[in-house]
Formats: structure tokens, sequence, C-alpha cells
């Protein structure tokens, strides 16, 4: 696709561009959800603030713990270059982390907040799809349709666009259920379920998905599993439309 960016003498990697952009719209856009729900913005853009830097050094000092031969005697390689080598489960588990403890820490309501903070979730998401889109390490399977892409000489289902076409459905039914939301976490997990569904079903079109040892898409069992939380949850509530008490 377009891994690079030349601006010059400078070549860029088009994935770190997206990913720094696309923090930055996340954390806007948190900021301006948690307004409209007329809860602390503040507090909402700093939790997810220190979940971001806390998961982009988690996911690196858990990359080099797990090839820490390869940088025991270059030391300074463990900050820079800081263009590639990062562990998502480790940068999940330190952002986590820091992030509940900052949620105690300023006793934040976690419904409400998550509410706020879903709309970042998803636009981070559909960063990474745009990264992936355009760095290239992700593709799809062999297709006729007319909107297939062209990729390693095949016509290729564009999975990475569809991604962020589900991320744009979830963010835009967010928007309109805003102030249509009858209890605080209902506008996270109706996000959560558009989200994981659409995933659910677009996965099946990718070309190299996690597989199973028997063959099953790892990250469609993961999408049904959330997926159908998020409606037990939604249907143990009741329905859209009353607006939440924000005494």
């Amino acid at each position: 696709m377009f891994p690079t960016l030349s601006l010059g003498p400078l070549v860029l990697p088009t994935a770190g561009l997206v990913y720094i952009l696309g923090a930055w719209v996340a954390l806007s856009l948190v900021e301006r959800s948690a307004r409209r729900l007329a809860i602390d913005s503040e507090a909402a853009y700093t939790l997810c603030a220190v979940v971001l830097a806390a998961g982009f050094v988690g996911a690196r000092l858990v990359f080099v713990a797990l090839h820490w031969p390869a940088y025991q005697d270059n030391l300074p390689g463990i900050v820079w270059p800081l263009t590639s080598g990062f562990n998502v489960w480790g940068g999940l588990l330190f952002g986590l982390t820091a992030g509940f403890f900052y949620g105690r820490a300023r006793r934040l309501a976690w419904a409400a907040t998550l509410d706020a903070v879903a709309p970042g979730l998803l636009l981070a998401l559909m960063a990474v799809s745009l990264a992936d889109f355009l760095a290239g390490p992700g593709y799809g399977k062999p297709a006729s349709v007319p909107w297939a892409i062209s990729l390693f000489g095949i016509r290729r289902h564009a999975v990475q666009l569809y991604e962020i076409g589900v991320g744009l459905a979830a963010l835009l039914l967010w928007w309109w259920l805003a102030g249509r939301r009858s209890f605080a976490g209902q506008l996270f997990l109706v996000a959560t379920a558009v989200y994981s569904g659409g995933r659910l079903f677009v996965d099946a079109y990718r070309a190299n998905a996690w597989l199973t040892s028997t063959g099953f898409h790892m990250l469609q069992i993961i999408c049904l599993a959330v997926l159908l939380a998020s409606v037990f949850l939604l249907a143990r509530q009741g329905p859209i439309g009353q607006e939440v008490n924000r005494e």
C-alpha cells in the first residue's frame, strides 16, 4: 500500500503518523463526548491520556523483555527507534491497569465515563485499521467484487476499510443515541455490540486472520463473546428512549 511518506529528505512511516493523529483525534473526541453527556470532560480526557501513555510504554517494555537478547548489548535501542517493536497484550495490560487505578483515585462513575470514552475508543480502532491498510500487514481474501483492491498482484477484499466502516456506523449510532439513553453505560454497550457484531462478520473476509489450532478465527470468537455479553447487559436494563437521570 503506502508504508512510507516521503517529505523531502524525510521518509516517515504512515502507520506511525496515523497512530499519532488517531490518538489526538480520539482524545479530542472523548472530551467533546463527555461535554455532550454533561460529565467531567477533564477527567475523561485525562483517563484516556493515562491509558494511552501507559499502554505505549507497557507495549514497548514487554516487547523488549520478550526479546531481551537483542537489546542487552544495545540499551539505546530500547528507546530508539520506536517505529516498531511493541507487544499488544503488554500494552493492554499496562494501559487498562493504569486507567483502573486512575479511575479509582478520581472516583469516577465508571458507567457514565465509559459512555464518554466509547467514541474515542471507536476512533482509535478505526485508526488501527487505517494504519493496517496503509502499511499493508493485513489483507483480505481474493475477491471479484467491484470494490476489491489490488494487493500482491491479486484483487482482494479491503477488510481494513470494512473495519473502518463498522467503526463509523457504531460511532454515528452513539452520536444519535446520546440524548436518548435510559441508563449510564448504555451508549458504551450499544457501541460495543455494534462494533463487535460488525467485526464478527468482517473478519470472515480477512486472509491472514488469527486462527486457533482447529482453524477457527480467534477474533471472531472474541467478538461473539463480547457481542453476547453486551446484548445480555442491554436486555437486563430495558429499552432505549428515556433520558438518563444525571443527578
